[in-house]
């Protein structure tokens, strides 16, 4: 039955401000969410994991928004305030998701609209599709990630003579010179100044470049995620024009470590002990090219994902239980 006077007073009591944060509330739940931050999981990793943990228990269960706000809200009182070191960003602060001014850089001559790509390269079923974009150190210098969509294969290409638009398209047609025409169907790009040569690479590599509408840094997500691991390794404040090819493969490698593949929830970071032996020793002794090129064969009409460490997926893959 019911009571006016008992609903009034019950939601009185749910409005009232500020609410006592959960992780605070439950001292247990604070530990294990503490310890796999320590453990370099991301909030969302650890919303899905204790759900999978806990199927049947609501009162395990909490949101990745609200460790961020406990993570960035000291006064909660659930962590220190230096907590958000353990962060991938290690950001003091939440950065708003604005959208930021023009540079008054222009507009790059004879852009191809992401648009006009082909259909196979949005379906993934094809190898040889890319997305790129620059990472940066100290200014000038940089390097350029390629992703390709499909196997998510990485390559880190040096940029030695910084990112202005002739060294970039002479690193990218040195670099991606190497594969076979078949795995050069296209690149997406951002309107980043560093690709107003992108005809040169277009008519050396026979491979059209494609770039995203303004603001619309998701239409090359693989790259941004692959972007967002290997900044891990490749820091803000480092010269990475002196890094060498050889020296860059390392940071790539590393970052199989925090699973991610394109649907479902993220796999922890870790959750199969690290082998010792080189990618090539474990899967494929023929190097990289021969991950891309098992996808080129007739009789592979499932294309099957590899677990050598030369492949990047993106974060937010589901995982196969083990």
């Amino acid at each position: 039955m019911y009571r006016a006077v008992v609903a009034d007073s019950a939601a009185f009591e749910r409005a009232r401000r500020p609410k006592p944060s959960k992780l605070a509330a439950d001292p247990v739940l604070c530990e294990v969410v503490a310890a796999k931050l320590g453990e370099d999981w991301s909030p969302q990793q650890i919303a899905w994991w204790l759900r999978r943990r806990h199927p049947g228990d609501v009162g395990r269960w909490i949101s990745h928004e609200s460790i961020y706000r406990d993570l960035y809200t000291p006064s909660r009182k659930s962590f220190d305030s230096s907590m958000f070191h353990r962060l991938r960003s290690e950001r003091p602060w939440r950065r708003p998701r604005r959208k930021t001014g023009s540079h008054g850089r222009g507009r790059i001559r004879n852009m191809v609209s992401i648009h006009d790509r082909p259909g196979e390269a949005d379906t993934r079923t094809v190898a040889g599709h890319w997305e790129g974009d620059l990472v940066f150190g100290t200014r000038p210098s940089a390097v350029a990630t390629l992703v390709d969509r499909a196997t998510r294969y990485t390559m880190v290409v040096a940029l030695p003579d910084c990112y202005r638009a002739e060294s970039v398209a002479t690193a990218l047609i040195k670099h991606m010179g190497r594969l076979p025409e078949s795995l050069r169907r296209s690149a997406t790009w951002d309107r980043g100044r560093e690709m107003a040569a992108h005809t040169v690479v277009t008519a050396a590599l026979s491979m059209p470049v494609y770039f995203c509408d303004p603001h619309h840094r998701w239409q090359r997500g693989t790259n941004e995620n692959t972007n967002r691991l290997l900044r891990r390794y490749l820091h803000k404040n480092a010269d990475l024009s002196a890094l060498s090819e050889h020296e860059l493969d390392a940071p790539r490698d590393s970052t199989i470590g925090p699973a991610a593949c394109s649907t479902g929830p993220p796999r922890p970071r870790y959750s199969t002990p690290p082998d010792t032996r080189s990618p090539g020793q474990r899967h494929h002794p023929r190097g990289a090219l021969a991950i891309i090129e098992h996808y080129e064969h007739p009789w592979n009409t499932r294309p099957r994902r590899s677990s050598s460490a030369e492949m990047v997926r993106e974060p937010g893959a589901r995982a196969a239980t083990r």
